[in-house]
């Protein structure tokens, strides 16, 4: 992907912050149910801890992979595509921040106004990820993967109607591994158009200089 690799290398180090964080905060709850408690479940036991850090990086990575993005967008004006592109990313990137900072219910507690927002906070991110990954394996550079995205944003769609399944008729059965698979999905689909950010872009075998302006 032409013109991006600063872009591209600062989001794979903050995925990669990101799922050490996540990591830890895990490793710092040891009397949860990871099979069945959510990640949000784990996070509001340490209100401020790593995993709300984790979603913080997870969602600066994002904007700096969509900021190299727009340097490979196609020109001024910007087509629709485009710009739906955009917004489905700002709204991954705000719901990841206001699931962040508004926190879920305790385990086992009624559910309070401030754990409905950050619910749907979640759904809106874990739904418009995949819709702008499916829109950006049509672009000419995202070409080489694909076939990579595609299948990830079918995974995570099946992933996320597994999840819902399992939230309401399924008792929660399982609740805690789905929803984990859904996010280990979806930021494979970050991590290969950020490598895809920090290679560059090959046509029939010759190198293409770095340049803006790629069409959509």
């Amino acid at each position: 992907m032409p013109g991006t690799r600063n872009t591209g290398l600062l989001a794979l180090g903050g995925i990669a912050l990101a799922a050490l964080l996540t990591v830890i905060g895990h490793l710092e709850v040891d009397h949860l149910d990871p099979w069945t408690l959510t990640i949000s479940d784990f996070a509001v036991s340490d209100r401020g801890g790593v995993i709300d850090a984790a979603m913080v990086v997870l969602a600066l990575a994002s904007v700096a992979l969509l900021y190299g993005l727009r340097r490979t967008g196609p020109p001024r004006p910007r087509t629709r595509a485009g710009r739906a592109i955009d917004l489905l990313l700002v709204a991954w990137v705000a719901g990841l921040l206001l699931a962040a900072v508004v926190p879920t219910n305790d385990p086992g507690t009624a559910m309070t106004t401030a754990a409905y927002l950050h619910r749907y906070a979640s759904v809106v991110a874990f739904l418009a990820l995949p819709a702008a990954g499916w829109l950006l394996a049509r672009r000419p550079d995202v070409a080489p993967a694909a076939g990579v995205i595609r299948a990830l944003v079918v995974l995570s769609l099946t992933l996320a109607a597994a999840m819902i399944w399992s939230a309401y008729p399924g008792d929660r059965v399982l609740l805690g591994l789905i929803e984990r698979l859904l996010i280990l999905t979806e930021v494979a689909v970050l991590a290969t158009l950020a490598v895809l950010q920090t290679r560059p872009l090959v046509d029939h075998g010759v190198v293409v200089p770095h340049k803006r302006g790629v069409p959509a």
